[in-house]
């Protein structure tokens, strides 16, 4: 009775936990509108783009791409999917918004706060403006 308890069980984190990722594929991402007013310490600052370029290929390219457009080679089994950093969804996004979702993070993607200093996420962002389509 045991082991059909413990298989039940662990049947039903299963179910709950595909559940909560198909959900989750499903909802839109939005960055809380405080993000959207916060200044980029970093616009307009072309001499970082080489260092960005470098910190977005090893930290962003496996998922997103080495072009951003969402298709890195482990965005095959993540769900939900890598966005496209060049459309112009992710494009339309505030460069404050954009930094608080890598600060943030969600399932698949970590928080980067906890990885990369805040200047390196400004980086990112904006080197995100150079792929533009």
């Amino acid at each position: 009775m045991k082991n059909l308890t413990t298989k039940v069980l662990a049947i039903t984190v299963l179910v709950i936990a595909f559940q909560s990722s198909f959900a989750q594929s499903k909802v839109k991402w939005t960055a809380p509108s405080s993000a959207s007013s916060v200044k980029n310490p970093l616009a307009g600052n072309t001499s970082i783009l080489k260092d960005a370029k470098v910190l977005y290929q090893s930290t962003c390219a496996p998922c997103h791409g080495e072009k951003g457009k969402g298709n890195g080679p482990a965005a095959a089994s993540l769900n939900p999917k890598p966005a496209d950093h060049s459309s112009a969804a992710v494009q339309g996004q505030t460069d404050g918004e954009l930094f608080w979702k890598m600060s943030e993070g969600r399932n698949p993607m970590p928080a980067y706060k906890a990885i990369l200093k805040d200047e390196q996420r400004w980086m990112l962002v904006n080197y995100l403006r150079t792929l533009k389509k």
